[in-house]
């Protein structure tokens, strides 16, 4: 009778206070994970989605003389930007630039992101610090730093002349040659640091097991390290891809006006031209194309990993 009555205590005493006794599992609704996340959310919808319906708005926008936009909306800028050669000339050229800049930095990226994550030796701290200095140093610093290697009186022009080497300087700038060289040095460390941190997961003695099993080191790459670094492999390239398609600075400076990117096309609009519903809707066909080309390569490197198991 007492162990009921002492089961009993808490509720009597609820009751005496005038209180309802709460329900065992149940959370008030103020509680709860939403109020963890709502922060985020919250900087998530200002600076990313307010900025991108805004610019869809303004891509419906007539085009208009001295002023950023017309009354009224419209379809005609997405019909512009998709049936105007020259359009979509120049974003077959930055999605081939993107396509060309990712499989250079893959190969650069995976041998020294493979040492990073399996060196015990005390200098690995200092290629940490190579790895990650271009980062610490502006883009227009280091593009510009390239104008002065690549261009026809440069450090690699002049050293090639003086050595007897070449009669008259190579054609390094102002072409798809010297913006892809300089993409791959300004995007190199993002591919790197992802394969790092997914490398390193992977436990070496199963490395060590396949060796003392016979496997080979190709066979034991192929079939044992490569599958398991392929997330990193998939946040790299993806994450080269995306800002080579987005970058602006690189190739206006070493391309000059040879090469021409969508970025720079829409800077040129909005800025040059002061035709703001142009320059948005090319901006978002080229988000599209990119999500799509994305979209693909998730699919398709999908399947490749099924071959491999």
């Amino acid at each position: 009778m007492s162990a009921v009555m002492t089961a009993d205590a808490p509720g009597a005493a609820a009751r005496r206070d005038g209180s309802k006794p709460r329900k065992a599992g149940k959370r008030g609704p103020g509680s709860g994970a939403f109020w963890l996340i709502a922060p985020a959310l919250v900087l998530i919808g200002v600076f990313l989605v307010l900025p991108y319906l805004n610019i869809i708005g303004m891509s419906l926008r007539p085009t208009a003389v001295g002023a950023p936009y017309g009354a009224g909306f419209t379809l005609a800028n997405y019909a512009s930007a998709l049936g105007d050669r020259y359009v979509l000339g120049v974003l077959a050229d930055t999605l081939l630039l993107g396509v060309t800049t990712v499989p250079i930095c893959l190969l650069l990226g995976y041998p020294v992101a493979y040492h990073l994550a399996r060196t015990r030796s005390r200098w690995g701290s200092l290629l940490y610090v190579l790895v990650l200095s271009p980062l610490l140093v502006g883009v227009v610093v280091r593009s510009f730093g390239w104008l002065i290697l690549l261009s026809g009186n440069g450090v690699i022009n002049r050293t090639l002349i003086d050595l007897g080497l070449l009669t008259t300087g190579l054609q390094l700038m102002n072409n798809r040659l010297g913006v892809t060289i300089a993409l791959v040095h300004v995007f190199l460390p993002f591919m790197i640091l992802p394969l790092v941190g997914v490398i390193q997961s992977i436990d070496p003695t199963l490395e060590q097991a396949a060796r003392s099993l016979g496997a080979s080191r190709l066979k034991v790459f192929w079939r044992l390290v490569l599958p398991m670094s392929w997330p990193g492999i998939q946040a790299g390239t993806i994450l080269v891809f995306v800002l080579t398609l987005s970058a602006y600075v690189t190739p206006v400076m070493l391309g000059g006006a040879q090469v021409k990117t969508m970025s720079v096309l829409v800077v040129q609009n909005l800025i040059d031209n002061f035709q703001w519903p142009a320059g948005a809707a090319q901006a978002l066909v080229l988000s599209a194309c990119g999500m799509v080309a994305v979209w693909l390569y998730a699919r398709l490197t999908g399947r490749f990993m099924k071959g491999l198991q």
